[in-house]
């Protein structure tokens, strides 16, 4: 109710006319001179109840389809840092190789079900960036690709891409959800023009927005959790009411992003047990409307650390505690969001693997029981030679990725590697022997010269 009191009565600055002129036939009450926009509830709450509560992305590869909504669970990658850091290369601006790179590690651990747009490509210019991080997600990955709202230009670029990749015309493109893009408001209380124009396209479009309000209390958003999360939930159904007005049952997720900041120094915090408690509310919040939740793995730790390590866990908890739909971020995060870390990467594979391990039911039957293992071992006996343990003891338990289980002396002899160590190692061969899923001659040649054709034109250029 006190975010609906928002909407009513305080409203959201919408920069972009067109979504202006979209809420104003549809009954919200818009100043021109000021750009605010107030929403009706009733508005608000018949966009809701036409908004879709689960969501089938269709991936181009067998068995890369991914639900969103429900009881699913789906795990995207880091999304968006403008640097990357390895143990190998050192910290750097990031790069169109490594752009490549980190979706070759998505594509090859299958705990992340669908790609991010990793890394800023700062060595592309930003009218041709979409076209070369487009082209390598389709070329290098077979999973649903990540595309970013930088003006309905680049969109229809992109847009044109994927449906080459998929074989599929506009039509046909329309009627599935083959691609998914993040709608972040710029709280407090406004929507920018890239965004609002992205959320439009995507509608129309008929593939997936996660309407994201980015709230730090304290900065962004109140200091209080319950005034942040009010914030937050009143910026989300604008949004949503949006996507609904253009296009009734568009593909819409409800995402969060509450996290308070470092009230010494102003800086982002996460893995705090503030962002805990704001996962668990905004959780509740999703559900109160029915729509598919995103959430976020998040550390402000600026090394692969024991403190990433704890904030991350926490981070990755409260938001599986809290009922998450989808967890971006989920592998790769460092330095509050500033670089991607091949490293981090490995060891959130690692927990991401466990905790997808944890979620698992537990068969409970005769044999699993084991009355009979228990009858064929004396008193004081063990079971490792026994028919139970036998049956099962290649697939009995999770197969650690990172962990070393070796006692201190054979830890020693074999060098002594940490575990920042050994993800150093798994990236490396990971790379090394990384090849990409088939895409047939003709279908990559005629990506080819629609980048080639698009460069030639000039690209396109945010608004």
């Amino acid at each position: 109710m006190a975010a609906l009191s928002v909407l009513e009565n305080l409203g959201i600055r919408v920069l972009h006319a067109g979504a202006r002129r979209l809420l104003a036939a549809a009954g919200a009450f818009v100043d021109e001179a000021t750009e605010m926009v107030k929403f009706d509830r009733g508005m608000v709450e018949q966009a809701l109840s036409t908004a879709p509560p689960v969501i089938e992305m269709r991936g181009r590869g067998v068995d890369r389809s991914v639900a969103i909504g429900g009881r699913s669970l789906a795990f995207m990658p880091v999304s968006g840092p403008p640097n990357v850091t390895d143990s190998v290369r050192g910290r750097r601006p990031g790069s169109l190789s490594d752009f490549r790179e980190l979706v070759s590690l998505a594509q090859s651990f299958d705990v992340i079900h669908a790609l991010g747009p990793s890394v800023e490509a700062q060595d592309i210019p930003l009218n041709l960036r979409h076209l070369e991080t487009m082209q390598a997600q389709l070329s290098l990955s077979d999973k649903v690709p990540f595309i970013f709202c930088r003006g309905r230009s680049q969109i229809a670029d992109s847009f044109t891409m994927l449906r080459i990749a998929l074989g599929v015309d506009a039509v046909q493109f329309k009627e599935g959800v083959y691609t998914y893009t993040v709608i972040n408001t710029n709280s407090p209380r406004q929507l920018d023009i890239p965004m609002a124009e992205g959320i439009i396209e995507f509608a129309e479009a008929g593939q997936l927005s996660v309407i994201t309000p980015f709230t730090l209390a304290g900065a962004m958003a109140p200091v209080t959790l319950p005034g942040a999360l009010t914030l937050a939930h009143a910026e989300a159904m604008a949004g949503i009411t949006l996507s609904q007005i253009v296009r009734p049952g568009a593909p819409v997720a409800y995402g969060s992003f509450t996290s308070n900041v470092d009230m010494k120094s102003g800086s982002p915090a996460f893995g705090t047990p503030e962002h805990v408690k704001a996962a668990l509310g905004a959780g509740q919040l999703a559900r109160r409307i029915g729509l598919p939740w995103r959430s976020s793995n998040a550390t402000a730790s600026n090394a692969p650390d024991e403190q990433a390590v704890y904030e991350t866990a926490m981070a990755m908890w409260g938001s599986v505690m809290g009922g998450c739909n989808v967890l971006m971020h989920a592998a790769g995060w460092l330095e509050g969001g500033l670089s991607a870390s091949y490293e981090k990467f490995i060891l959130d594979i690692e927990m991401l693997q466990m905790m997808a391990e944890t979620l698992q039911p537990v068969e409970v039957s005769v044999d699993e029981i084991g009355l009979d293992a228990i009858a064929d071992v004396s008193p004081g006996g063990h079971f490792f030679a026994t028919r139970h343990t036998m049956e099962r003891y290649r697939t009995a338990f999770y197969a650690p990725l990172v962990s070393d289980g070796q006692n201190f002396g054979a830890w020693q002899e074999s060098g002594a590697h940490t575990a920042r160590e050994r993800a150093s190692d798994i990236w490396r061969k990971t790379l090394n022997r990384f090849t990409p899923p088939p895409l047939e001659q003709s279908i990559t040649e005629e990506l080819a010269a629609f980048v080639m054709r698009r460069r030639e034109e000039g690209g396109a250029y945010p608004p």
